[in-house]
């Protein structure tokens, strides 16, 4: 049977979705608006936004960025942790016509010129705490409108506390100097003036540019469209009702400790949560255990998405095991595996599943999830979700029959799957050979439809739920003047999954290990820098010299 995992397919689970009962992902969300009116959307420090205030304020903001002159296709980045202003900007872009870019506020000055060069952004919100940045590189970029907002800025009186003490007493806003800013809340009182004309979207729409290193090189900016991103709100929505269902009146509390910038929290929090009237409790740093701990006693959440280190951490913290788990329905854990004993000791601790799904930013993520019922099974993804195929196939495309002995690549097909890859139409044929996702990970399905990951095929390192790439880091080794060559691969490690460690012929003898480790703090996000170093007279290379990280892993 192509498909064994029908036969075993949950009851109350549809095997198909029509994301063609939308045009496009606003749409759904306005329907959210007005369904839910009244209702809690999002929570942050212990300030509340309702649906309709998220509805008034998002459409001042995407018509204060119209009044600025920007059109619909026009790129704007969010670049932010979890506030109550990223959800506002995020529909207000959406609402405008315009083309989201989601950023990671940890990125190094490099990383930010790359990411707004290569997407042509033209307008950016950013909190201030990161504005220092921005000012290094924004004259090589398109950037002509910046908006700045600061952690405090929609908390009223305690949020001048708030921003007295990260930016006088913990010193978090490095100084910086950019023309012609405008605060977030000048932005909204002036976008209430104006209004947002009709515009044409269509379902094929990108709306989102996702930044990934793909299967491999370089970053890329996955190009999401309305119908990628509505299946896959469909898909997760579906697949969770089981476990939603039954509780009128009262509306879903999920805790948001993923960043919203990142794919996963993106679509399960910012969208398909939304869709259903959900509320999300903001998590402005995850890092921060016993504050997390703090919001979840007093919020008492429902759903809890994560990756395995979140999990893993809130389980070594002492007070975790005195909240009451009365109210939590389920944990999901995604961007990396799931640990079969932090699985095994969340649910002995919590009374509840930690179910483990798959995905990639090229899927919207998602692409398999366990059940949230008893046939769960630890250690594997679980099953396809509605109207989503998955085969595992040797080198040559052909698919594998079912069984641990056929280990061969994943291959996804579903409306999932992206566009493409923005303004890289080789990289894009290299992934998505006549509508599948060569995902690069290295798999087997189980008889009953069951897939299971044993090995990734590219040579992509996974630290804490992110990707890190071995080409960026030796790109950035080969910039230190005495570096003469270098391989990065990853090592596993129980708190991140995995870590970086290097490889380094000197160049000059003199080189340290601390000076290695300066030069990728300076150019690298922090997850990105080696956490092991090691000097080798020479790296193995093929014959037409190409360096071997394999051997190394072996070796090592």
């Amino acid at each position: 049977m192509e498909k064994p995992w029908l036969q075993h397919y949950p009851a109350d689970i549809p095997v198909n979705i029509d994301p063609s009962q939308y045009n496009r992902v606003i749409d759904m969300v306005e329907d959210s608006f007005q369904k839910f009116s009244d209702q809690p959307a999002f929570i942050f420090m212990g300030k509340t936004m309702t649906f309709k205030e998220l509805d008034e304020k998002s459409m001042a903001f995407g018509a204060y960025l119209l009044s600025r002159g920007l059109e619909p296709g026009d790129r704007v980045a969010l670049m932010m942790p979890n506030l109550l202003q990223y959800p506002i900007a995020m529909f207000g872009v959406l609402r405008a016509g315009l083309i989201l870019v989601n950023t990671n506020p940890l990125y190094t000055p490099r990383e930010m010129k790359h990411q707004f060069a290569d997407s042509r952004v033209k307008a950016i919100l950013i909190a201030e705490n990161f504005a220092a940045n921005l000012q290094q590189v924004i004259g090589e970029t398109q950037i002509k409108t910046v908006l700045i907002t600061s952690i405090g800025e929609m908390l009223g009186l305690r949020g001048q506390i708030v921003n007295f003490v990260v930016r006088r007493i913990k010193k978090m806003v490095p100084k910086y100097s950019i023309r012609n800013t405008v605060c977030f809340l000048d932005a909204l009182k002036q976008g209430q003036k104006f209004t947002i004309p009709p515009f044409q979207g269509g379902p094929d729409d990108t709306i989102a540019l996702q930044y990934t290193g793909g299967t491999t090189g370089v970053s890329k900016g996955t190009m999401l469209t309305n119908r990628n991103l509505l299946a896959n709100m469909m898909q997760i929505r579906a697949w969770l009702m089981p476990v939603l269902q039954g509780h009128e009146g009262e509306s879903p509390r999920s805790l948001c400790a993923l960043p919203l910038y990142h794919i996963f929290s993106f679509t399960v929090n910012c969208l398909a949560f939304l869709s259903i009237g959900s509320c999300n409790i903001l998590i402005v740093n995850a890092r921060d255990l016993p504050a997390l701990i703090k919001e979840w006693r007093k919020h008492k959440p429902n759903i809890v998405p994560g990756v395995n280190t979140l999990f893993n951490g809130l389980l070594n913290q002492p007070s975790f095991s005195t909240l009451d788990f009365s109210t939590l329905r389920i944990a999901v854990g995604g961007a990396m595996a799931v640990q079969r004993a932090v699985s095994e000791r969340w649910q002995q601790v919590t009374g509840t599943r930690l179910i483990e799904g798959y995905g990639m930013t090229e899927s919207s993520p998602v692409l398999t999830v366990n059940p949230v019922d008893a046939t769960m099974r630890v250690g594997t993804i679980g099953m396809p979700v509605p109207s989503t195929d998955l085969r595992i196939v040797d080198e040559s495309g052909s698919p594998l029959p079912p069984g641990p002995e056929n280990v061969g690549e994943i291959i996804a097909r579903g409306p999932q799957i992206m566009k493409g890859y923005w303004q890289r139409p080789d990289a894009t044929a290299e992934t998505v050979k006549d509508g599948w996702l060569y995902t690069g990970d290295m798999g087997f399905m189980h008889s009953d439809g069951f897939f299971q990951i044993v090995d990734r095929k590219k040579d992509m390192i996974l630290v804490s739920g992110f990707n890190v790439y071995p080409n960026e880091i030796e790109d950035v080794l080969a910039l230190h003047p005495k570096v003469l060559e270098s391989a990065a691969l990853g090592l596993p490690d129980e708190k991140s999954g995995e870590i970086v460690k290097v490889f380094i012929v000197k160049k000059d003898p003199s080189l340290t290990v601390e000076e290695v480790i300066a030069h990728c703090r300076e150019n690298l996000t922090n997850y990105k820098v080696p956490k092991q170093v090691e000097f080798r007279m020479e790296l193995p290379k093929s014959n037409v010299g190409k360096i071997l990280r394999r051997e190394l892993r072996d070796k090592k």
